[in-house]
């Protein structure tokens, strides 16, 4: 269905009746993230609702850099919940769409029952967990460099993008990249929202504790993150704090161990933390 919201037309699953459960994907995905988690909490009892982000899939595609930030995304999502009549919701994030349900926890804490974040820790997290986060992150610097970053990336059919998305839909992110506007759109939330001290270790704008329950789910496989930068956001929740390790699994989470994550949403969804 397509929402209105923000000034901006979004493409959003809504399916199911019951506790709203919203879903954020990240870069360089689209809703479709979610596709084997959709029917099976709707099938569960739960409201499920899941945008494109502003920048990807079939959502519009502003031209700005600024237009990416996480406070102005977090407008979209809260104005997407308003125009479909969802007061609260269970917010679950993979990636860029952990960044952005840490960020609505903490910003808007009265429309947010519980927190998943998957892959991402607390931005504080993040800042924190030393070199061998800031070497996994290479290619956040690289991204911010425009035109370069896209050149890069298109270069021998995407071989770059195919090499770090190995695990994850490569097919479709090709296929939704290679449309007009839409690279530069996806790239621009690193632009918009990753500085360059953060490469000097000099930390980010200190952010508050999230007072909510959360559950933080860290793959071994992941390429770009470490454990550290998740375990270690359990010094910034004042709810309670679930963490789930699964080995042998990459980055795309949703996809890679779909069935495995539906069971850890479903029992922290039922839970009485």
């Amino acid at each position: 269905m397509r929402v209105e919201a923000n000034g901006l037309t979004f493409q959003v699953v809504d399916e199911g009746a019951g506790p709203a459960v919203l879903l954020l994907h990240g870069f360089p995905d689209s809703s479709a993230l979610w596709r084997h988690q959709v029917p099976a909490l709707a099938e569960a009892g739960y409201r499920v609702i899941a945008p494109d982000l502003r920048g990807f899939g079939e959502s519009d595609k502003p031209a700005e850099v600024k237009a990416y930030g996480l406070v102005t995304v977090a407008g979209d999502v809260l104005g997407i919940l308003d125009r479909l009549g969802v007061e609260r919701a269970s917010v679950v994030g993979h990636d860029w769409g952990a960044a952005l349900a840490w960020l609505l926890a903490m910003m808007v804490p009265d429309r947010v029952d519980r927190l998943a974040a998957l892959s991402v820790g607390h931005p504080a997290g993040f800042f924190t967990a030393g070199w061998e986060q800031r070497q996994r992150s290479w290619y956040m610097l690289f991204f911010l460099f425009e035109g370069v970053a896209e050149e890069g990336l298109r270069y021998d059919d995407w071989r770059l993008l195919r090499e770090m998305a190995a695990g994850g839909d490569v097919d479709r992110y090709v296929a939704d990249l290679a449309r007009p506007g839409a690279l530069t759109a996806a790239l621009n939330w690193y632009r918009a929202n990753i500085r360059p001290e953060t490469f000097a270790g000099l930390g980010g704008t200190p952010t508050p504790p999230v007072d909510r329950p959360v559950l933080g789910v860290w793959s071994s496989g992941d390429m770009f993150l470490t454990e550290e930068q998740m375990t270690g956001s359990a010094a910034y929740v004042q709810g309670s704090w679930r963490y789930e390790r699964l080995d042998g699994i990459g980055h795309w989470i949703p996809v890679e161990a779909p069935d495995r994550l539906t069971e850890l949403l479903l029992e922290f969804l039922r839970s009485d933390a």
